[in-house]
């Protein structure tokens, strides 16, 4: 017990109180995981100087996330002489921690500037029940946002060879979500009687409070309140300016202010703001820009112009990245795109084979250690986590793939077996063979 506190070394104290008092909590994975951790060091061949923080996940994608790291080596037996600051996110795990463990595993993000998430179960009636947890849980992306701060931003991952929804969309496109307040934090409730809404703001100096009559109702209906702050906006705004400066990509900003005056409007003037005083240079010398659209504009233009750059239409969910970029630049947390694949992992309990697409995974881990590259002026890094991508999408291209991109050409109703596409651990087998092939293994 004493060897398994000391290898898990990032939990907190009130989590490692309650482990030393409970060993039924403890995390056969946690501790699994420190023995190959060991076991790696003499196996590694790119040093890797500073902790990246790994959070596991749930269900098929943490079967994959295993196969990633170890059965199939496509990642770990490369690298990570670094000391991986591990964190079992998994439901069963989060519950016994009480989600400790998931606020544990934010707090060393932001320690340590770089992590990679498997996907995790965000549970509802059924999986409480499933589970028999002590409670719903809230989502741990949600917790680690409102720890972190910072943008969403998730990317196609393009393959020639995958047919688009949009022909048109020969680039990536890149979208950038805010996920704070609005209608993640609205106070929303049913109308079952006539009566008035209204709006009420109480100044904290004691001032007159001001209130505003939203509806006057004569029936039943909906209602909903929703707030932002001018931090979080500024914040989003900061994320979006910093990930167009390191794509090198033109940024836009999409609103309904026009109907949204004050609303929207808030958001619109302080990108505007924010753009003016400190990035404007730094687009200019890259020679990209920052330009505000109307919502309707902007959906036109992007159906209209193949030469812009947003995530969906273009082929499978396991072709899309997912990089949580924090305000000040040098905070990422990359993650798949996806959820945990239950219906595979159900036949995976079966014992039965899946053909489940690995790549989203593969490049959570490629764009956490490719950021751990930049920032610690590692070129190895960055080069082994862009050769590790670029193996992954000419596998795709020369035809090995899984059911879901042979689905995009094929129609799934059509595709076989060995002929179009191949079952998961025979697509691993294949990236792992082509990945020490261009690294002149």
């Amino acid at each position: 017990m004493a060897g398994y506190l000391k290898a898990l070394t990032t939990l907190s104290r009130s989590t490692a109180a309650a482990l030393s008092q409970n060993p039924a909590v403890v995390s056969p994975a946690a501790v699994r995981h420190h023995h190959r951790l060991q076991q790696r060091n003499c196996k590694s061949r790119i040093k890797v100087d500073q902790p990246v923080v790994e959070m596991d996940g749930d269900e098929m994608t943490r079967i994959i996330w295993e196969f990633i790291k170890e059965k199939k080596h496509c990642i770990c037996v490369w690298l990570l002489s670094s000391v991986l600051k591990y964190f079992d996110l998994g439901l069963p795990y989060r519950d016994l921690t009480d989600d400790q463990v998931t606020i544990d595993s934010a707090i060393a993000t932001k320690k340590y500037n770089v992590a990679v998430k498997c996907a995790t179960i965000t549970p509802d009636e059924a999986r409480v029940e499933e589970f028999k947890l002590k409670k719903m849980w809230k989502s741990p992306n949600g917790t680690i946002r409102n720890i972190l701060g910072g943008t969403v931003f998730r990317e196609p991952i393009l393959c020639k060879n995958i047919p688009r929804l949009v022909p048109g969309w020969t680039q990536a496109i890149t979208i950038g979500r805010h996920a704070f307040g609005d209608q993640y934090r609205a106070t929303d409730f049913v109308v079952d009687q006539p009566g008035k809404f209204k709006m009420v703001f109480s100044p904290a100096d004691g001032s007159k409070q001001k209130e505003w009559e939203v509806y006057d109702f004569s029936a039943g209906g909906c209602g909903m309140g929703m707030y932002n702050t001018d931090e979080s906006i500024s914040g989003f705004a900061h994320s979006c300016f910093q990930y167009a400066i390191n794509k090198r990509w033109p940024l836009y900003m999409s609103t309904k202010n026009t109907i949204l005056k004050a609303y929207d409007g808030r958001f619109k003037d302080i990108f505007q703001d924010i753009f003016e005083k400190e990035y404007k240079p730094e687009f200019d010398k890259l020679k990209i820009w920052y330009e505000h659209r109307l919502i309707d504009d902007m959906v036109a233009q992007v159906l209209n112009e193949g030469t812009h750059r947003v995530t969906l239409c273009f082929g499978s969910l396991g072709l899309m990245t997912s990089v949580l970029v924090c305000p000040d630049g040098k905070t990422i947390e990359a993650e798949a795109a996806h959820g945990t694949v239950t219906r595979h992992y159900r036949e995976h309990q079966r014992g039965r084979p899946t053909s489940t697409n690995p790549i989203a995974s593969i490049f959570a881990w490629t764009r956490g250690l490719e950021h751990r590259g930049k920032l610690d002026g590692n070129s190895d890094l960055i080069k082994f986590s862009q050769t590790l991508e670029q193996v992954c999408v000419e596998t795709v291209e020369n035809g090995v793939m899984t059911k879901d991109l042979a689905g995009c050409i094929h129609g799934l109703a059509n595709c076989k077996l060995n002929e179009h596409y191949v079952n998961t651990l025979d697509f691993l087998d294949a990236i792992k063979t082509n990945l020490d092939k261009a690294l002149g293994k």
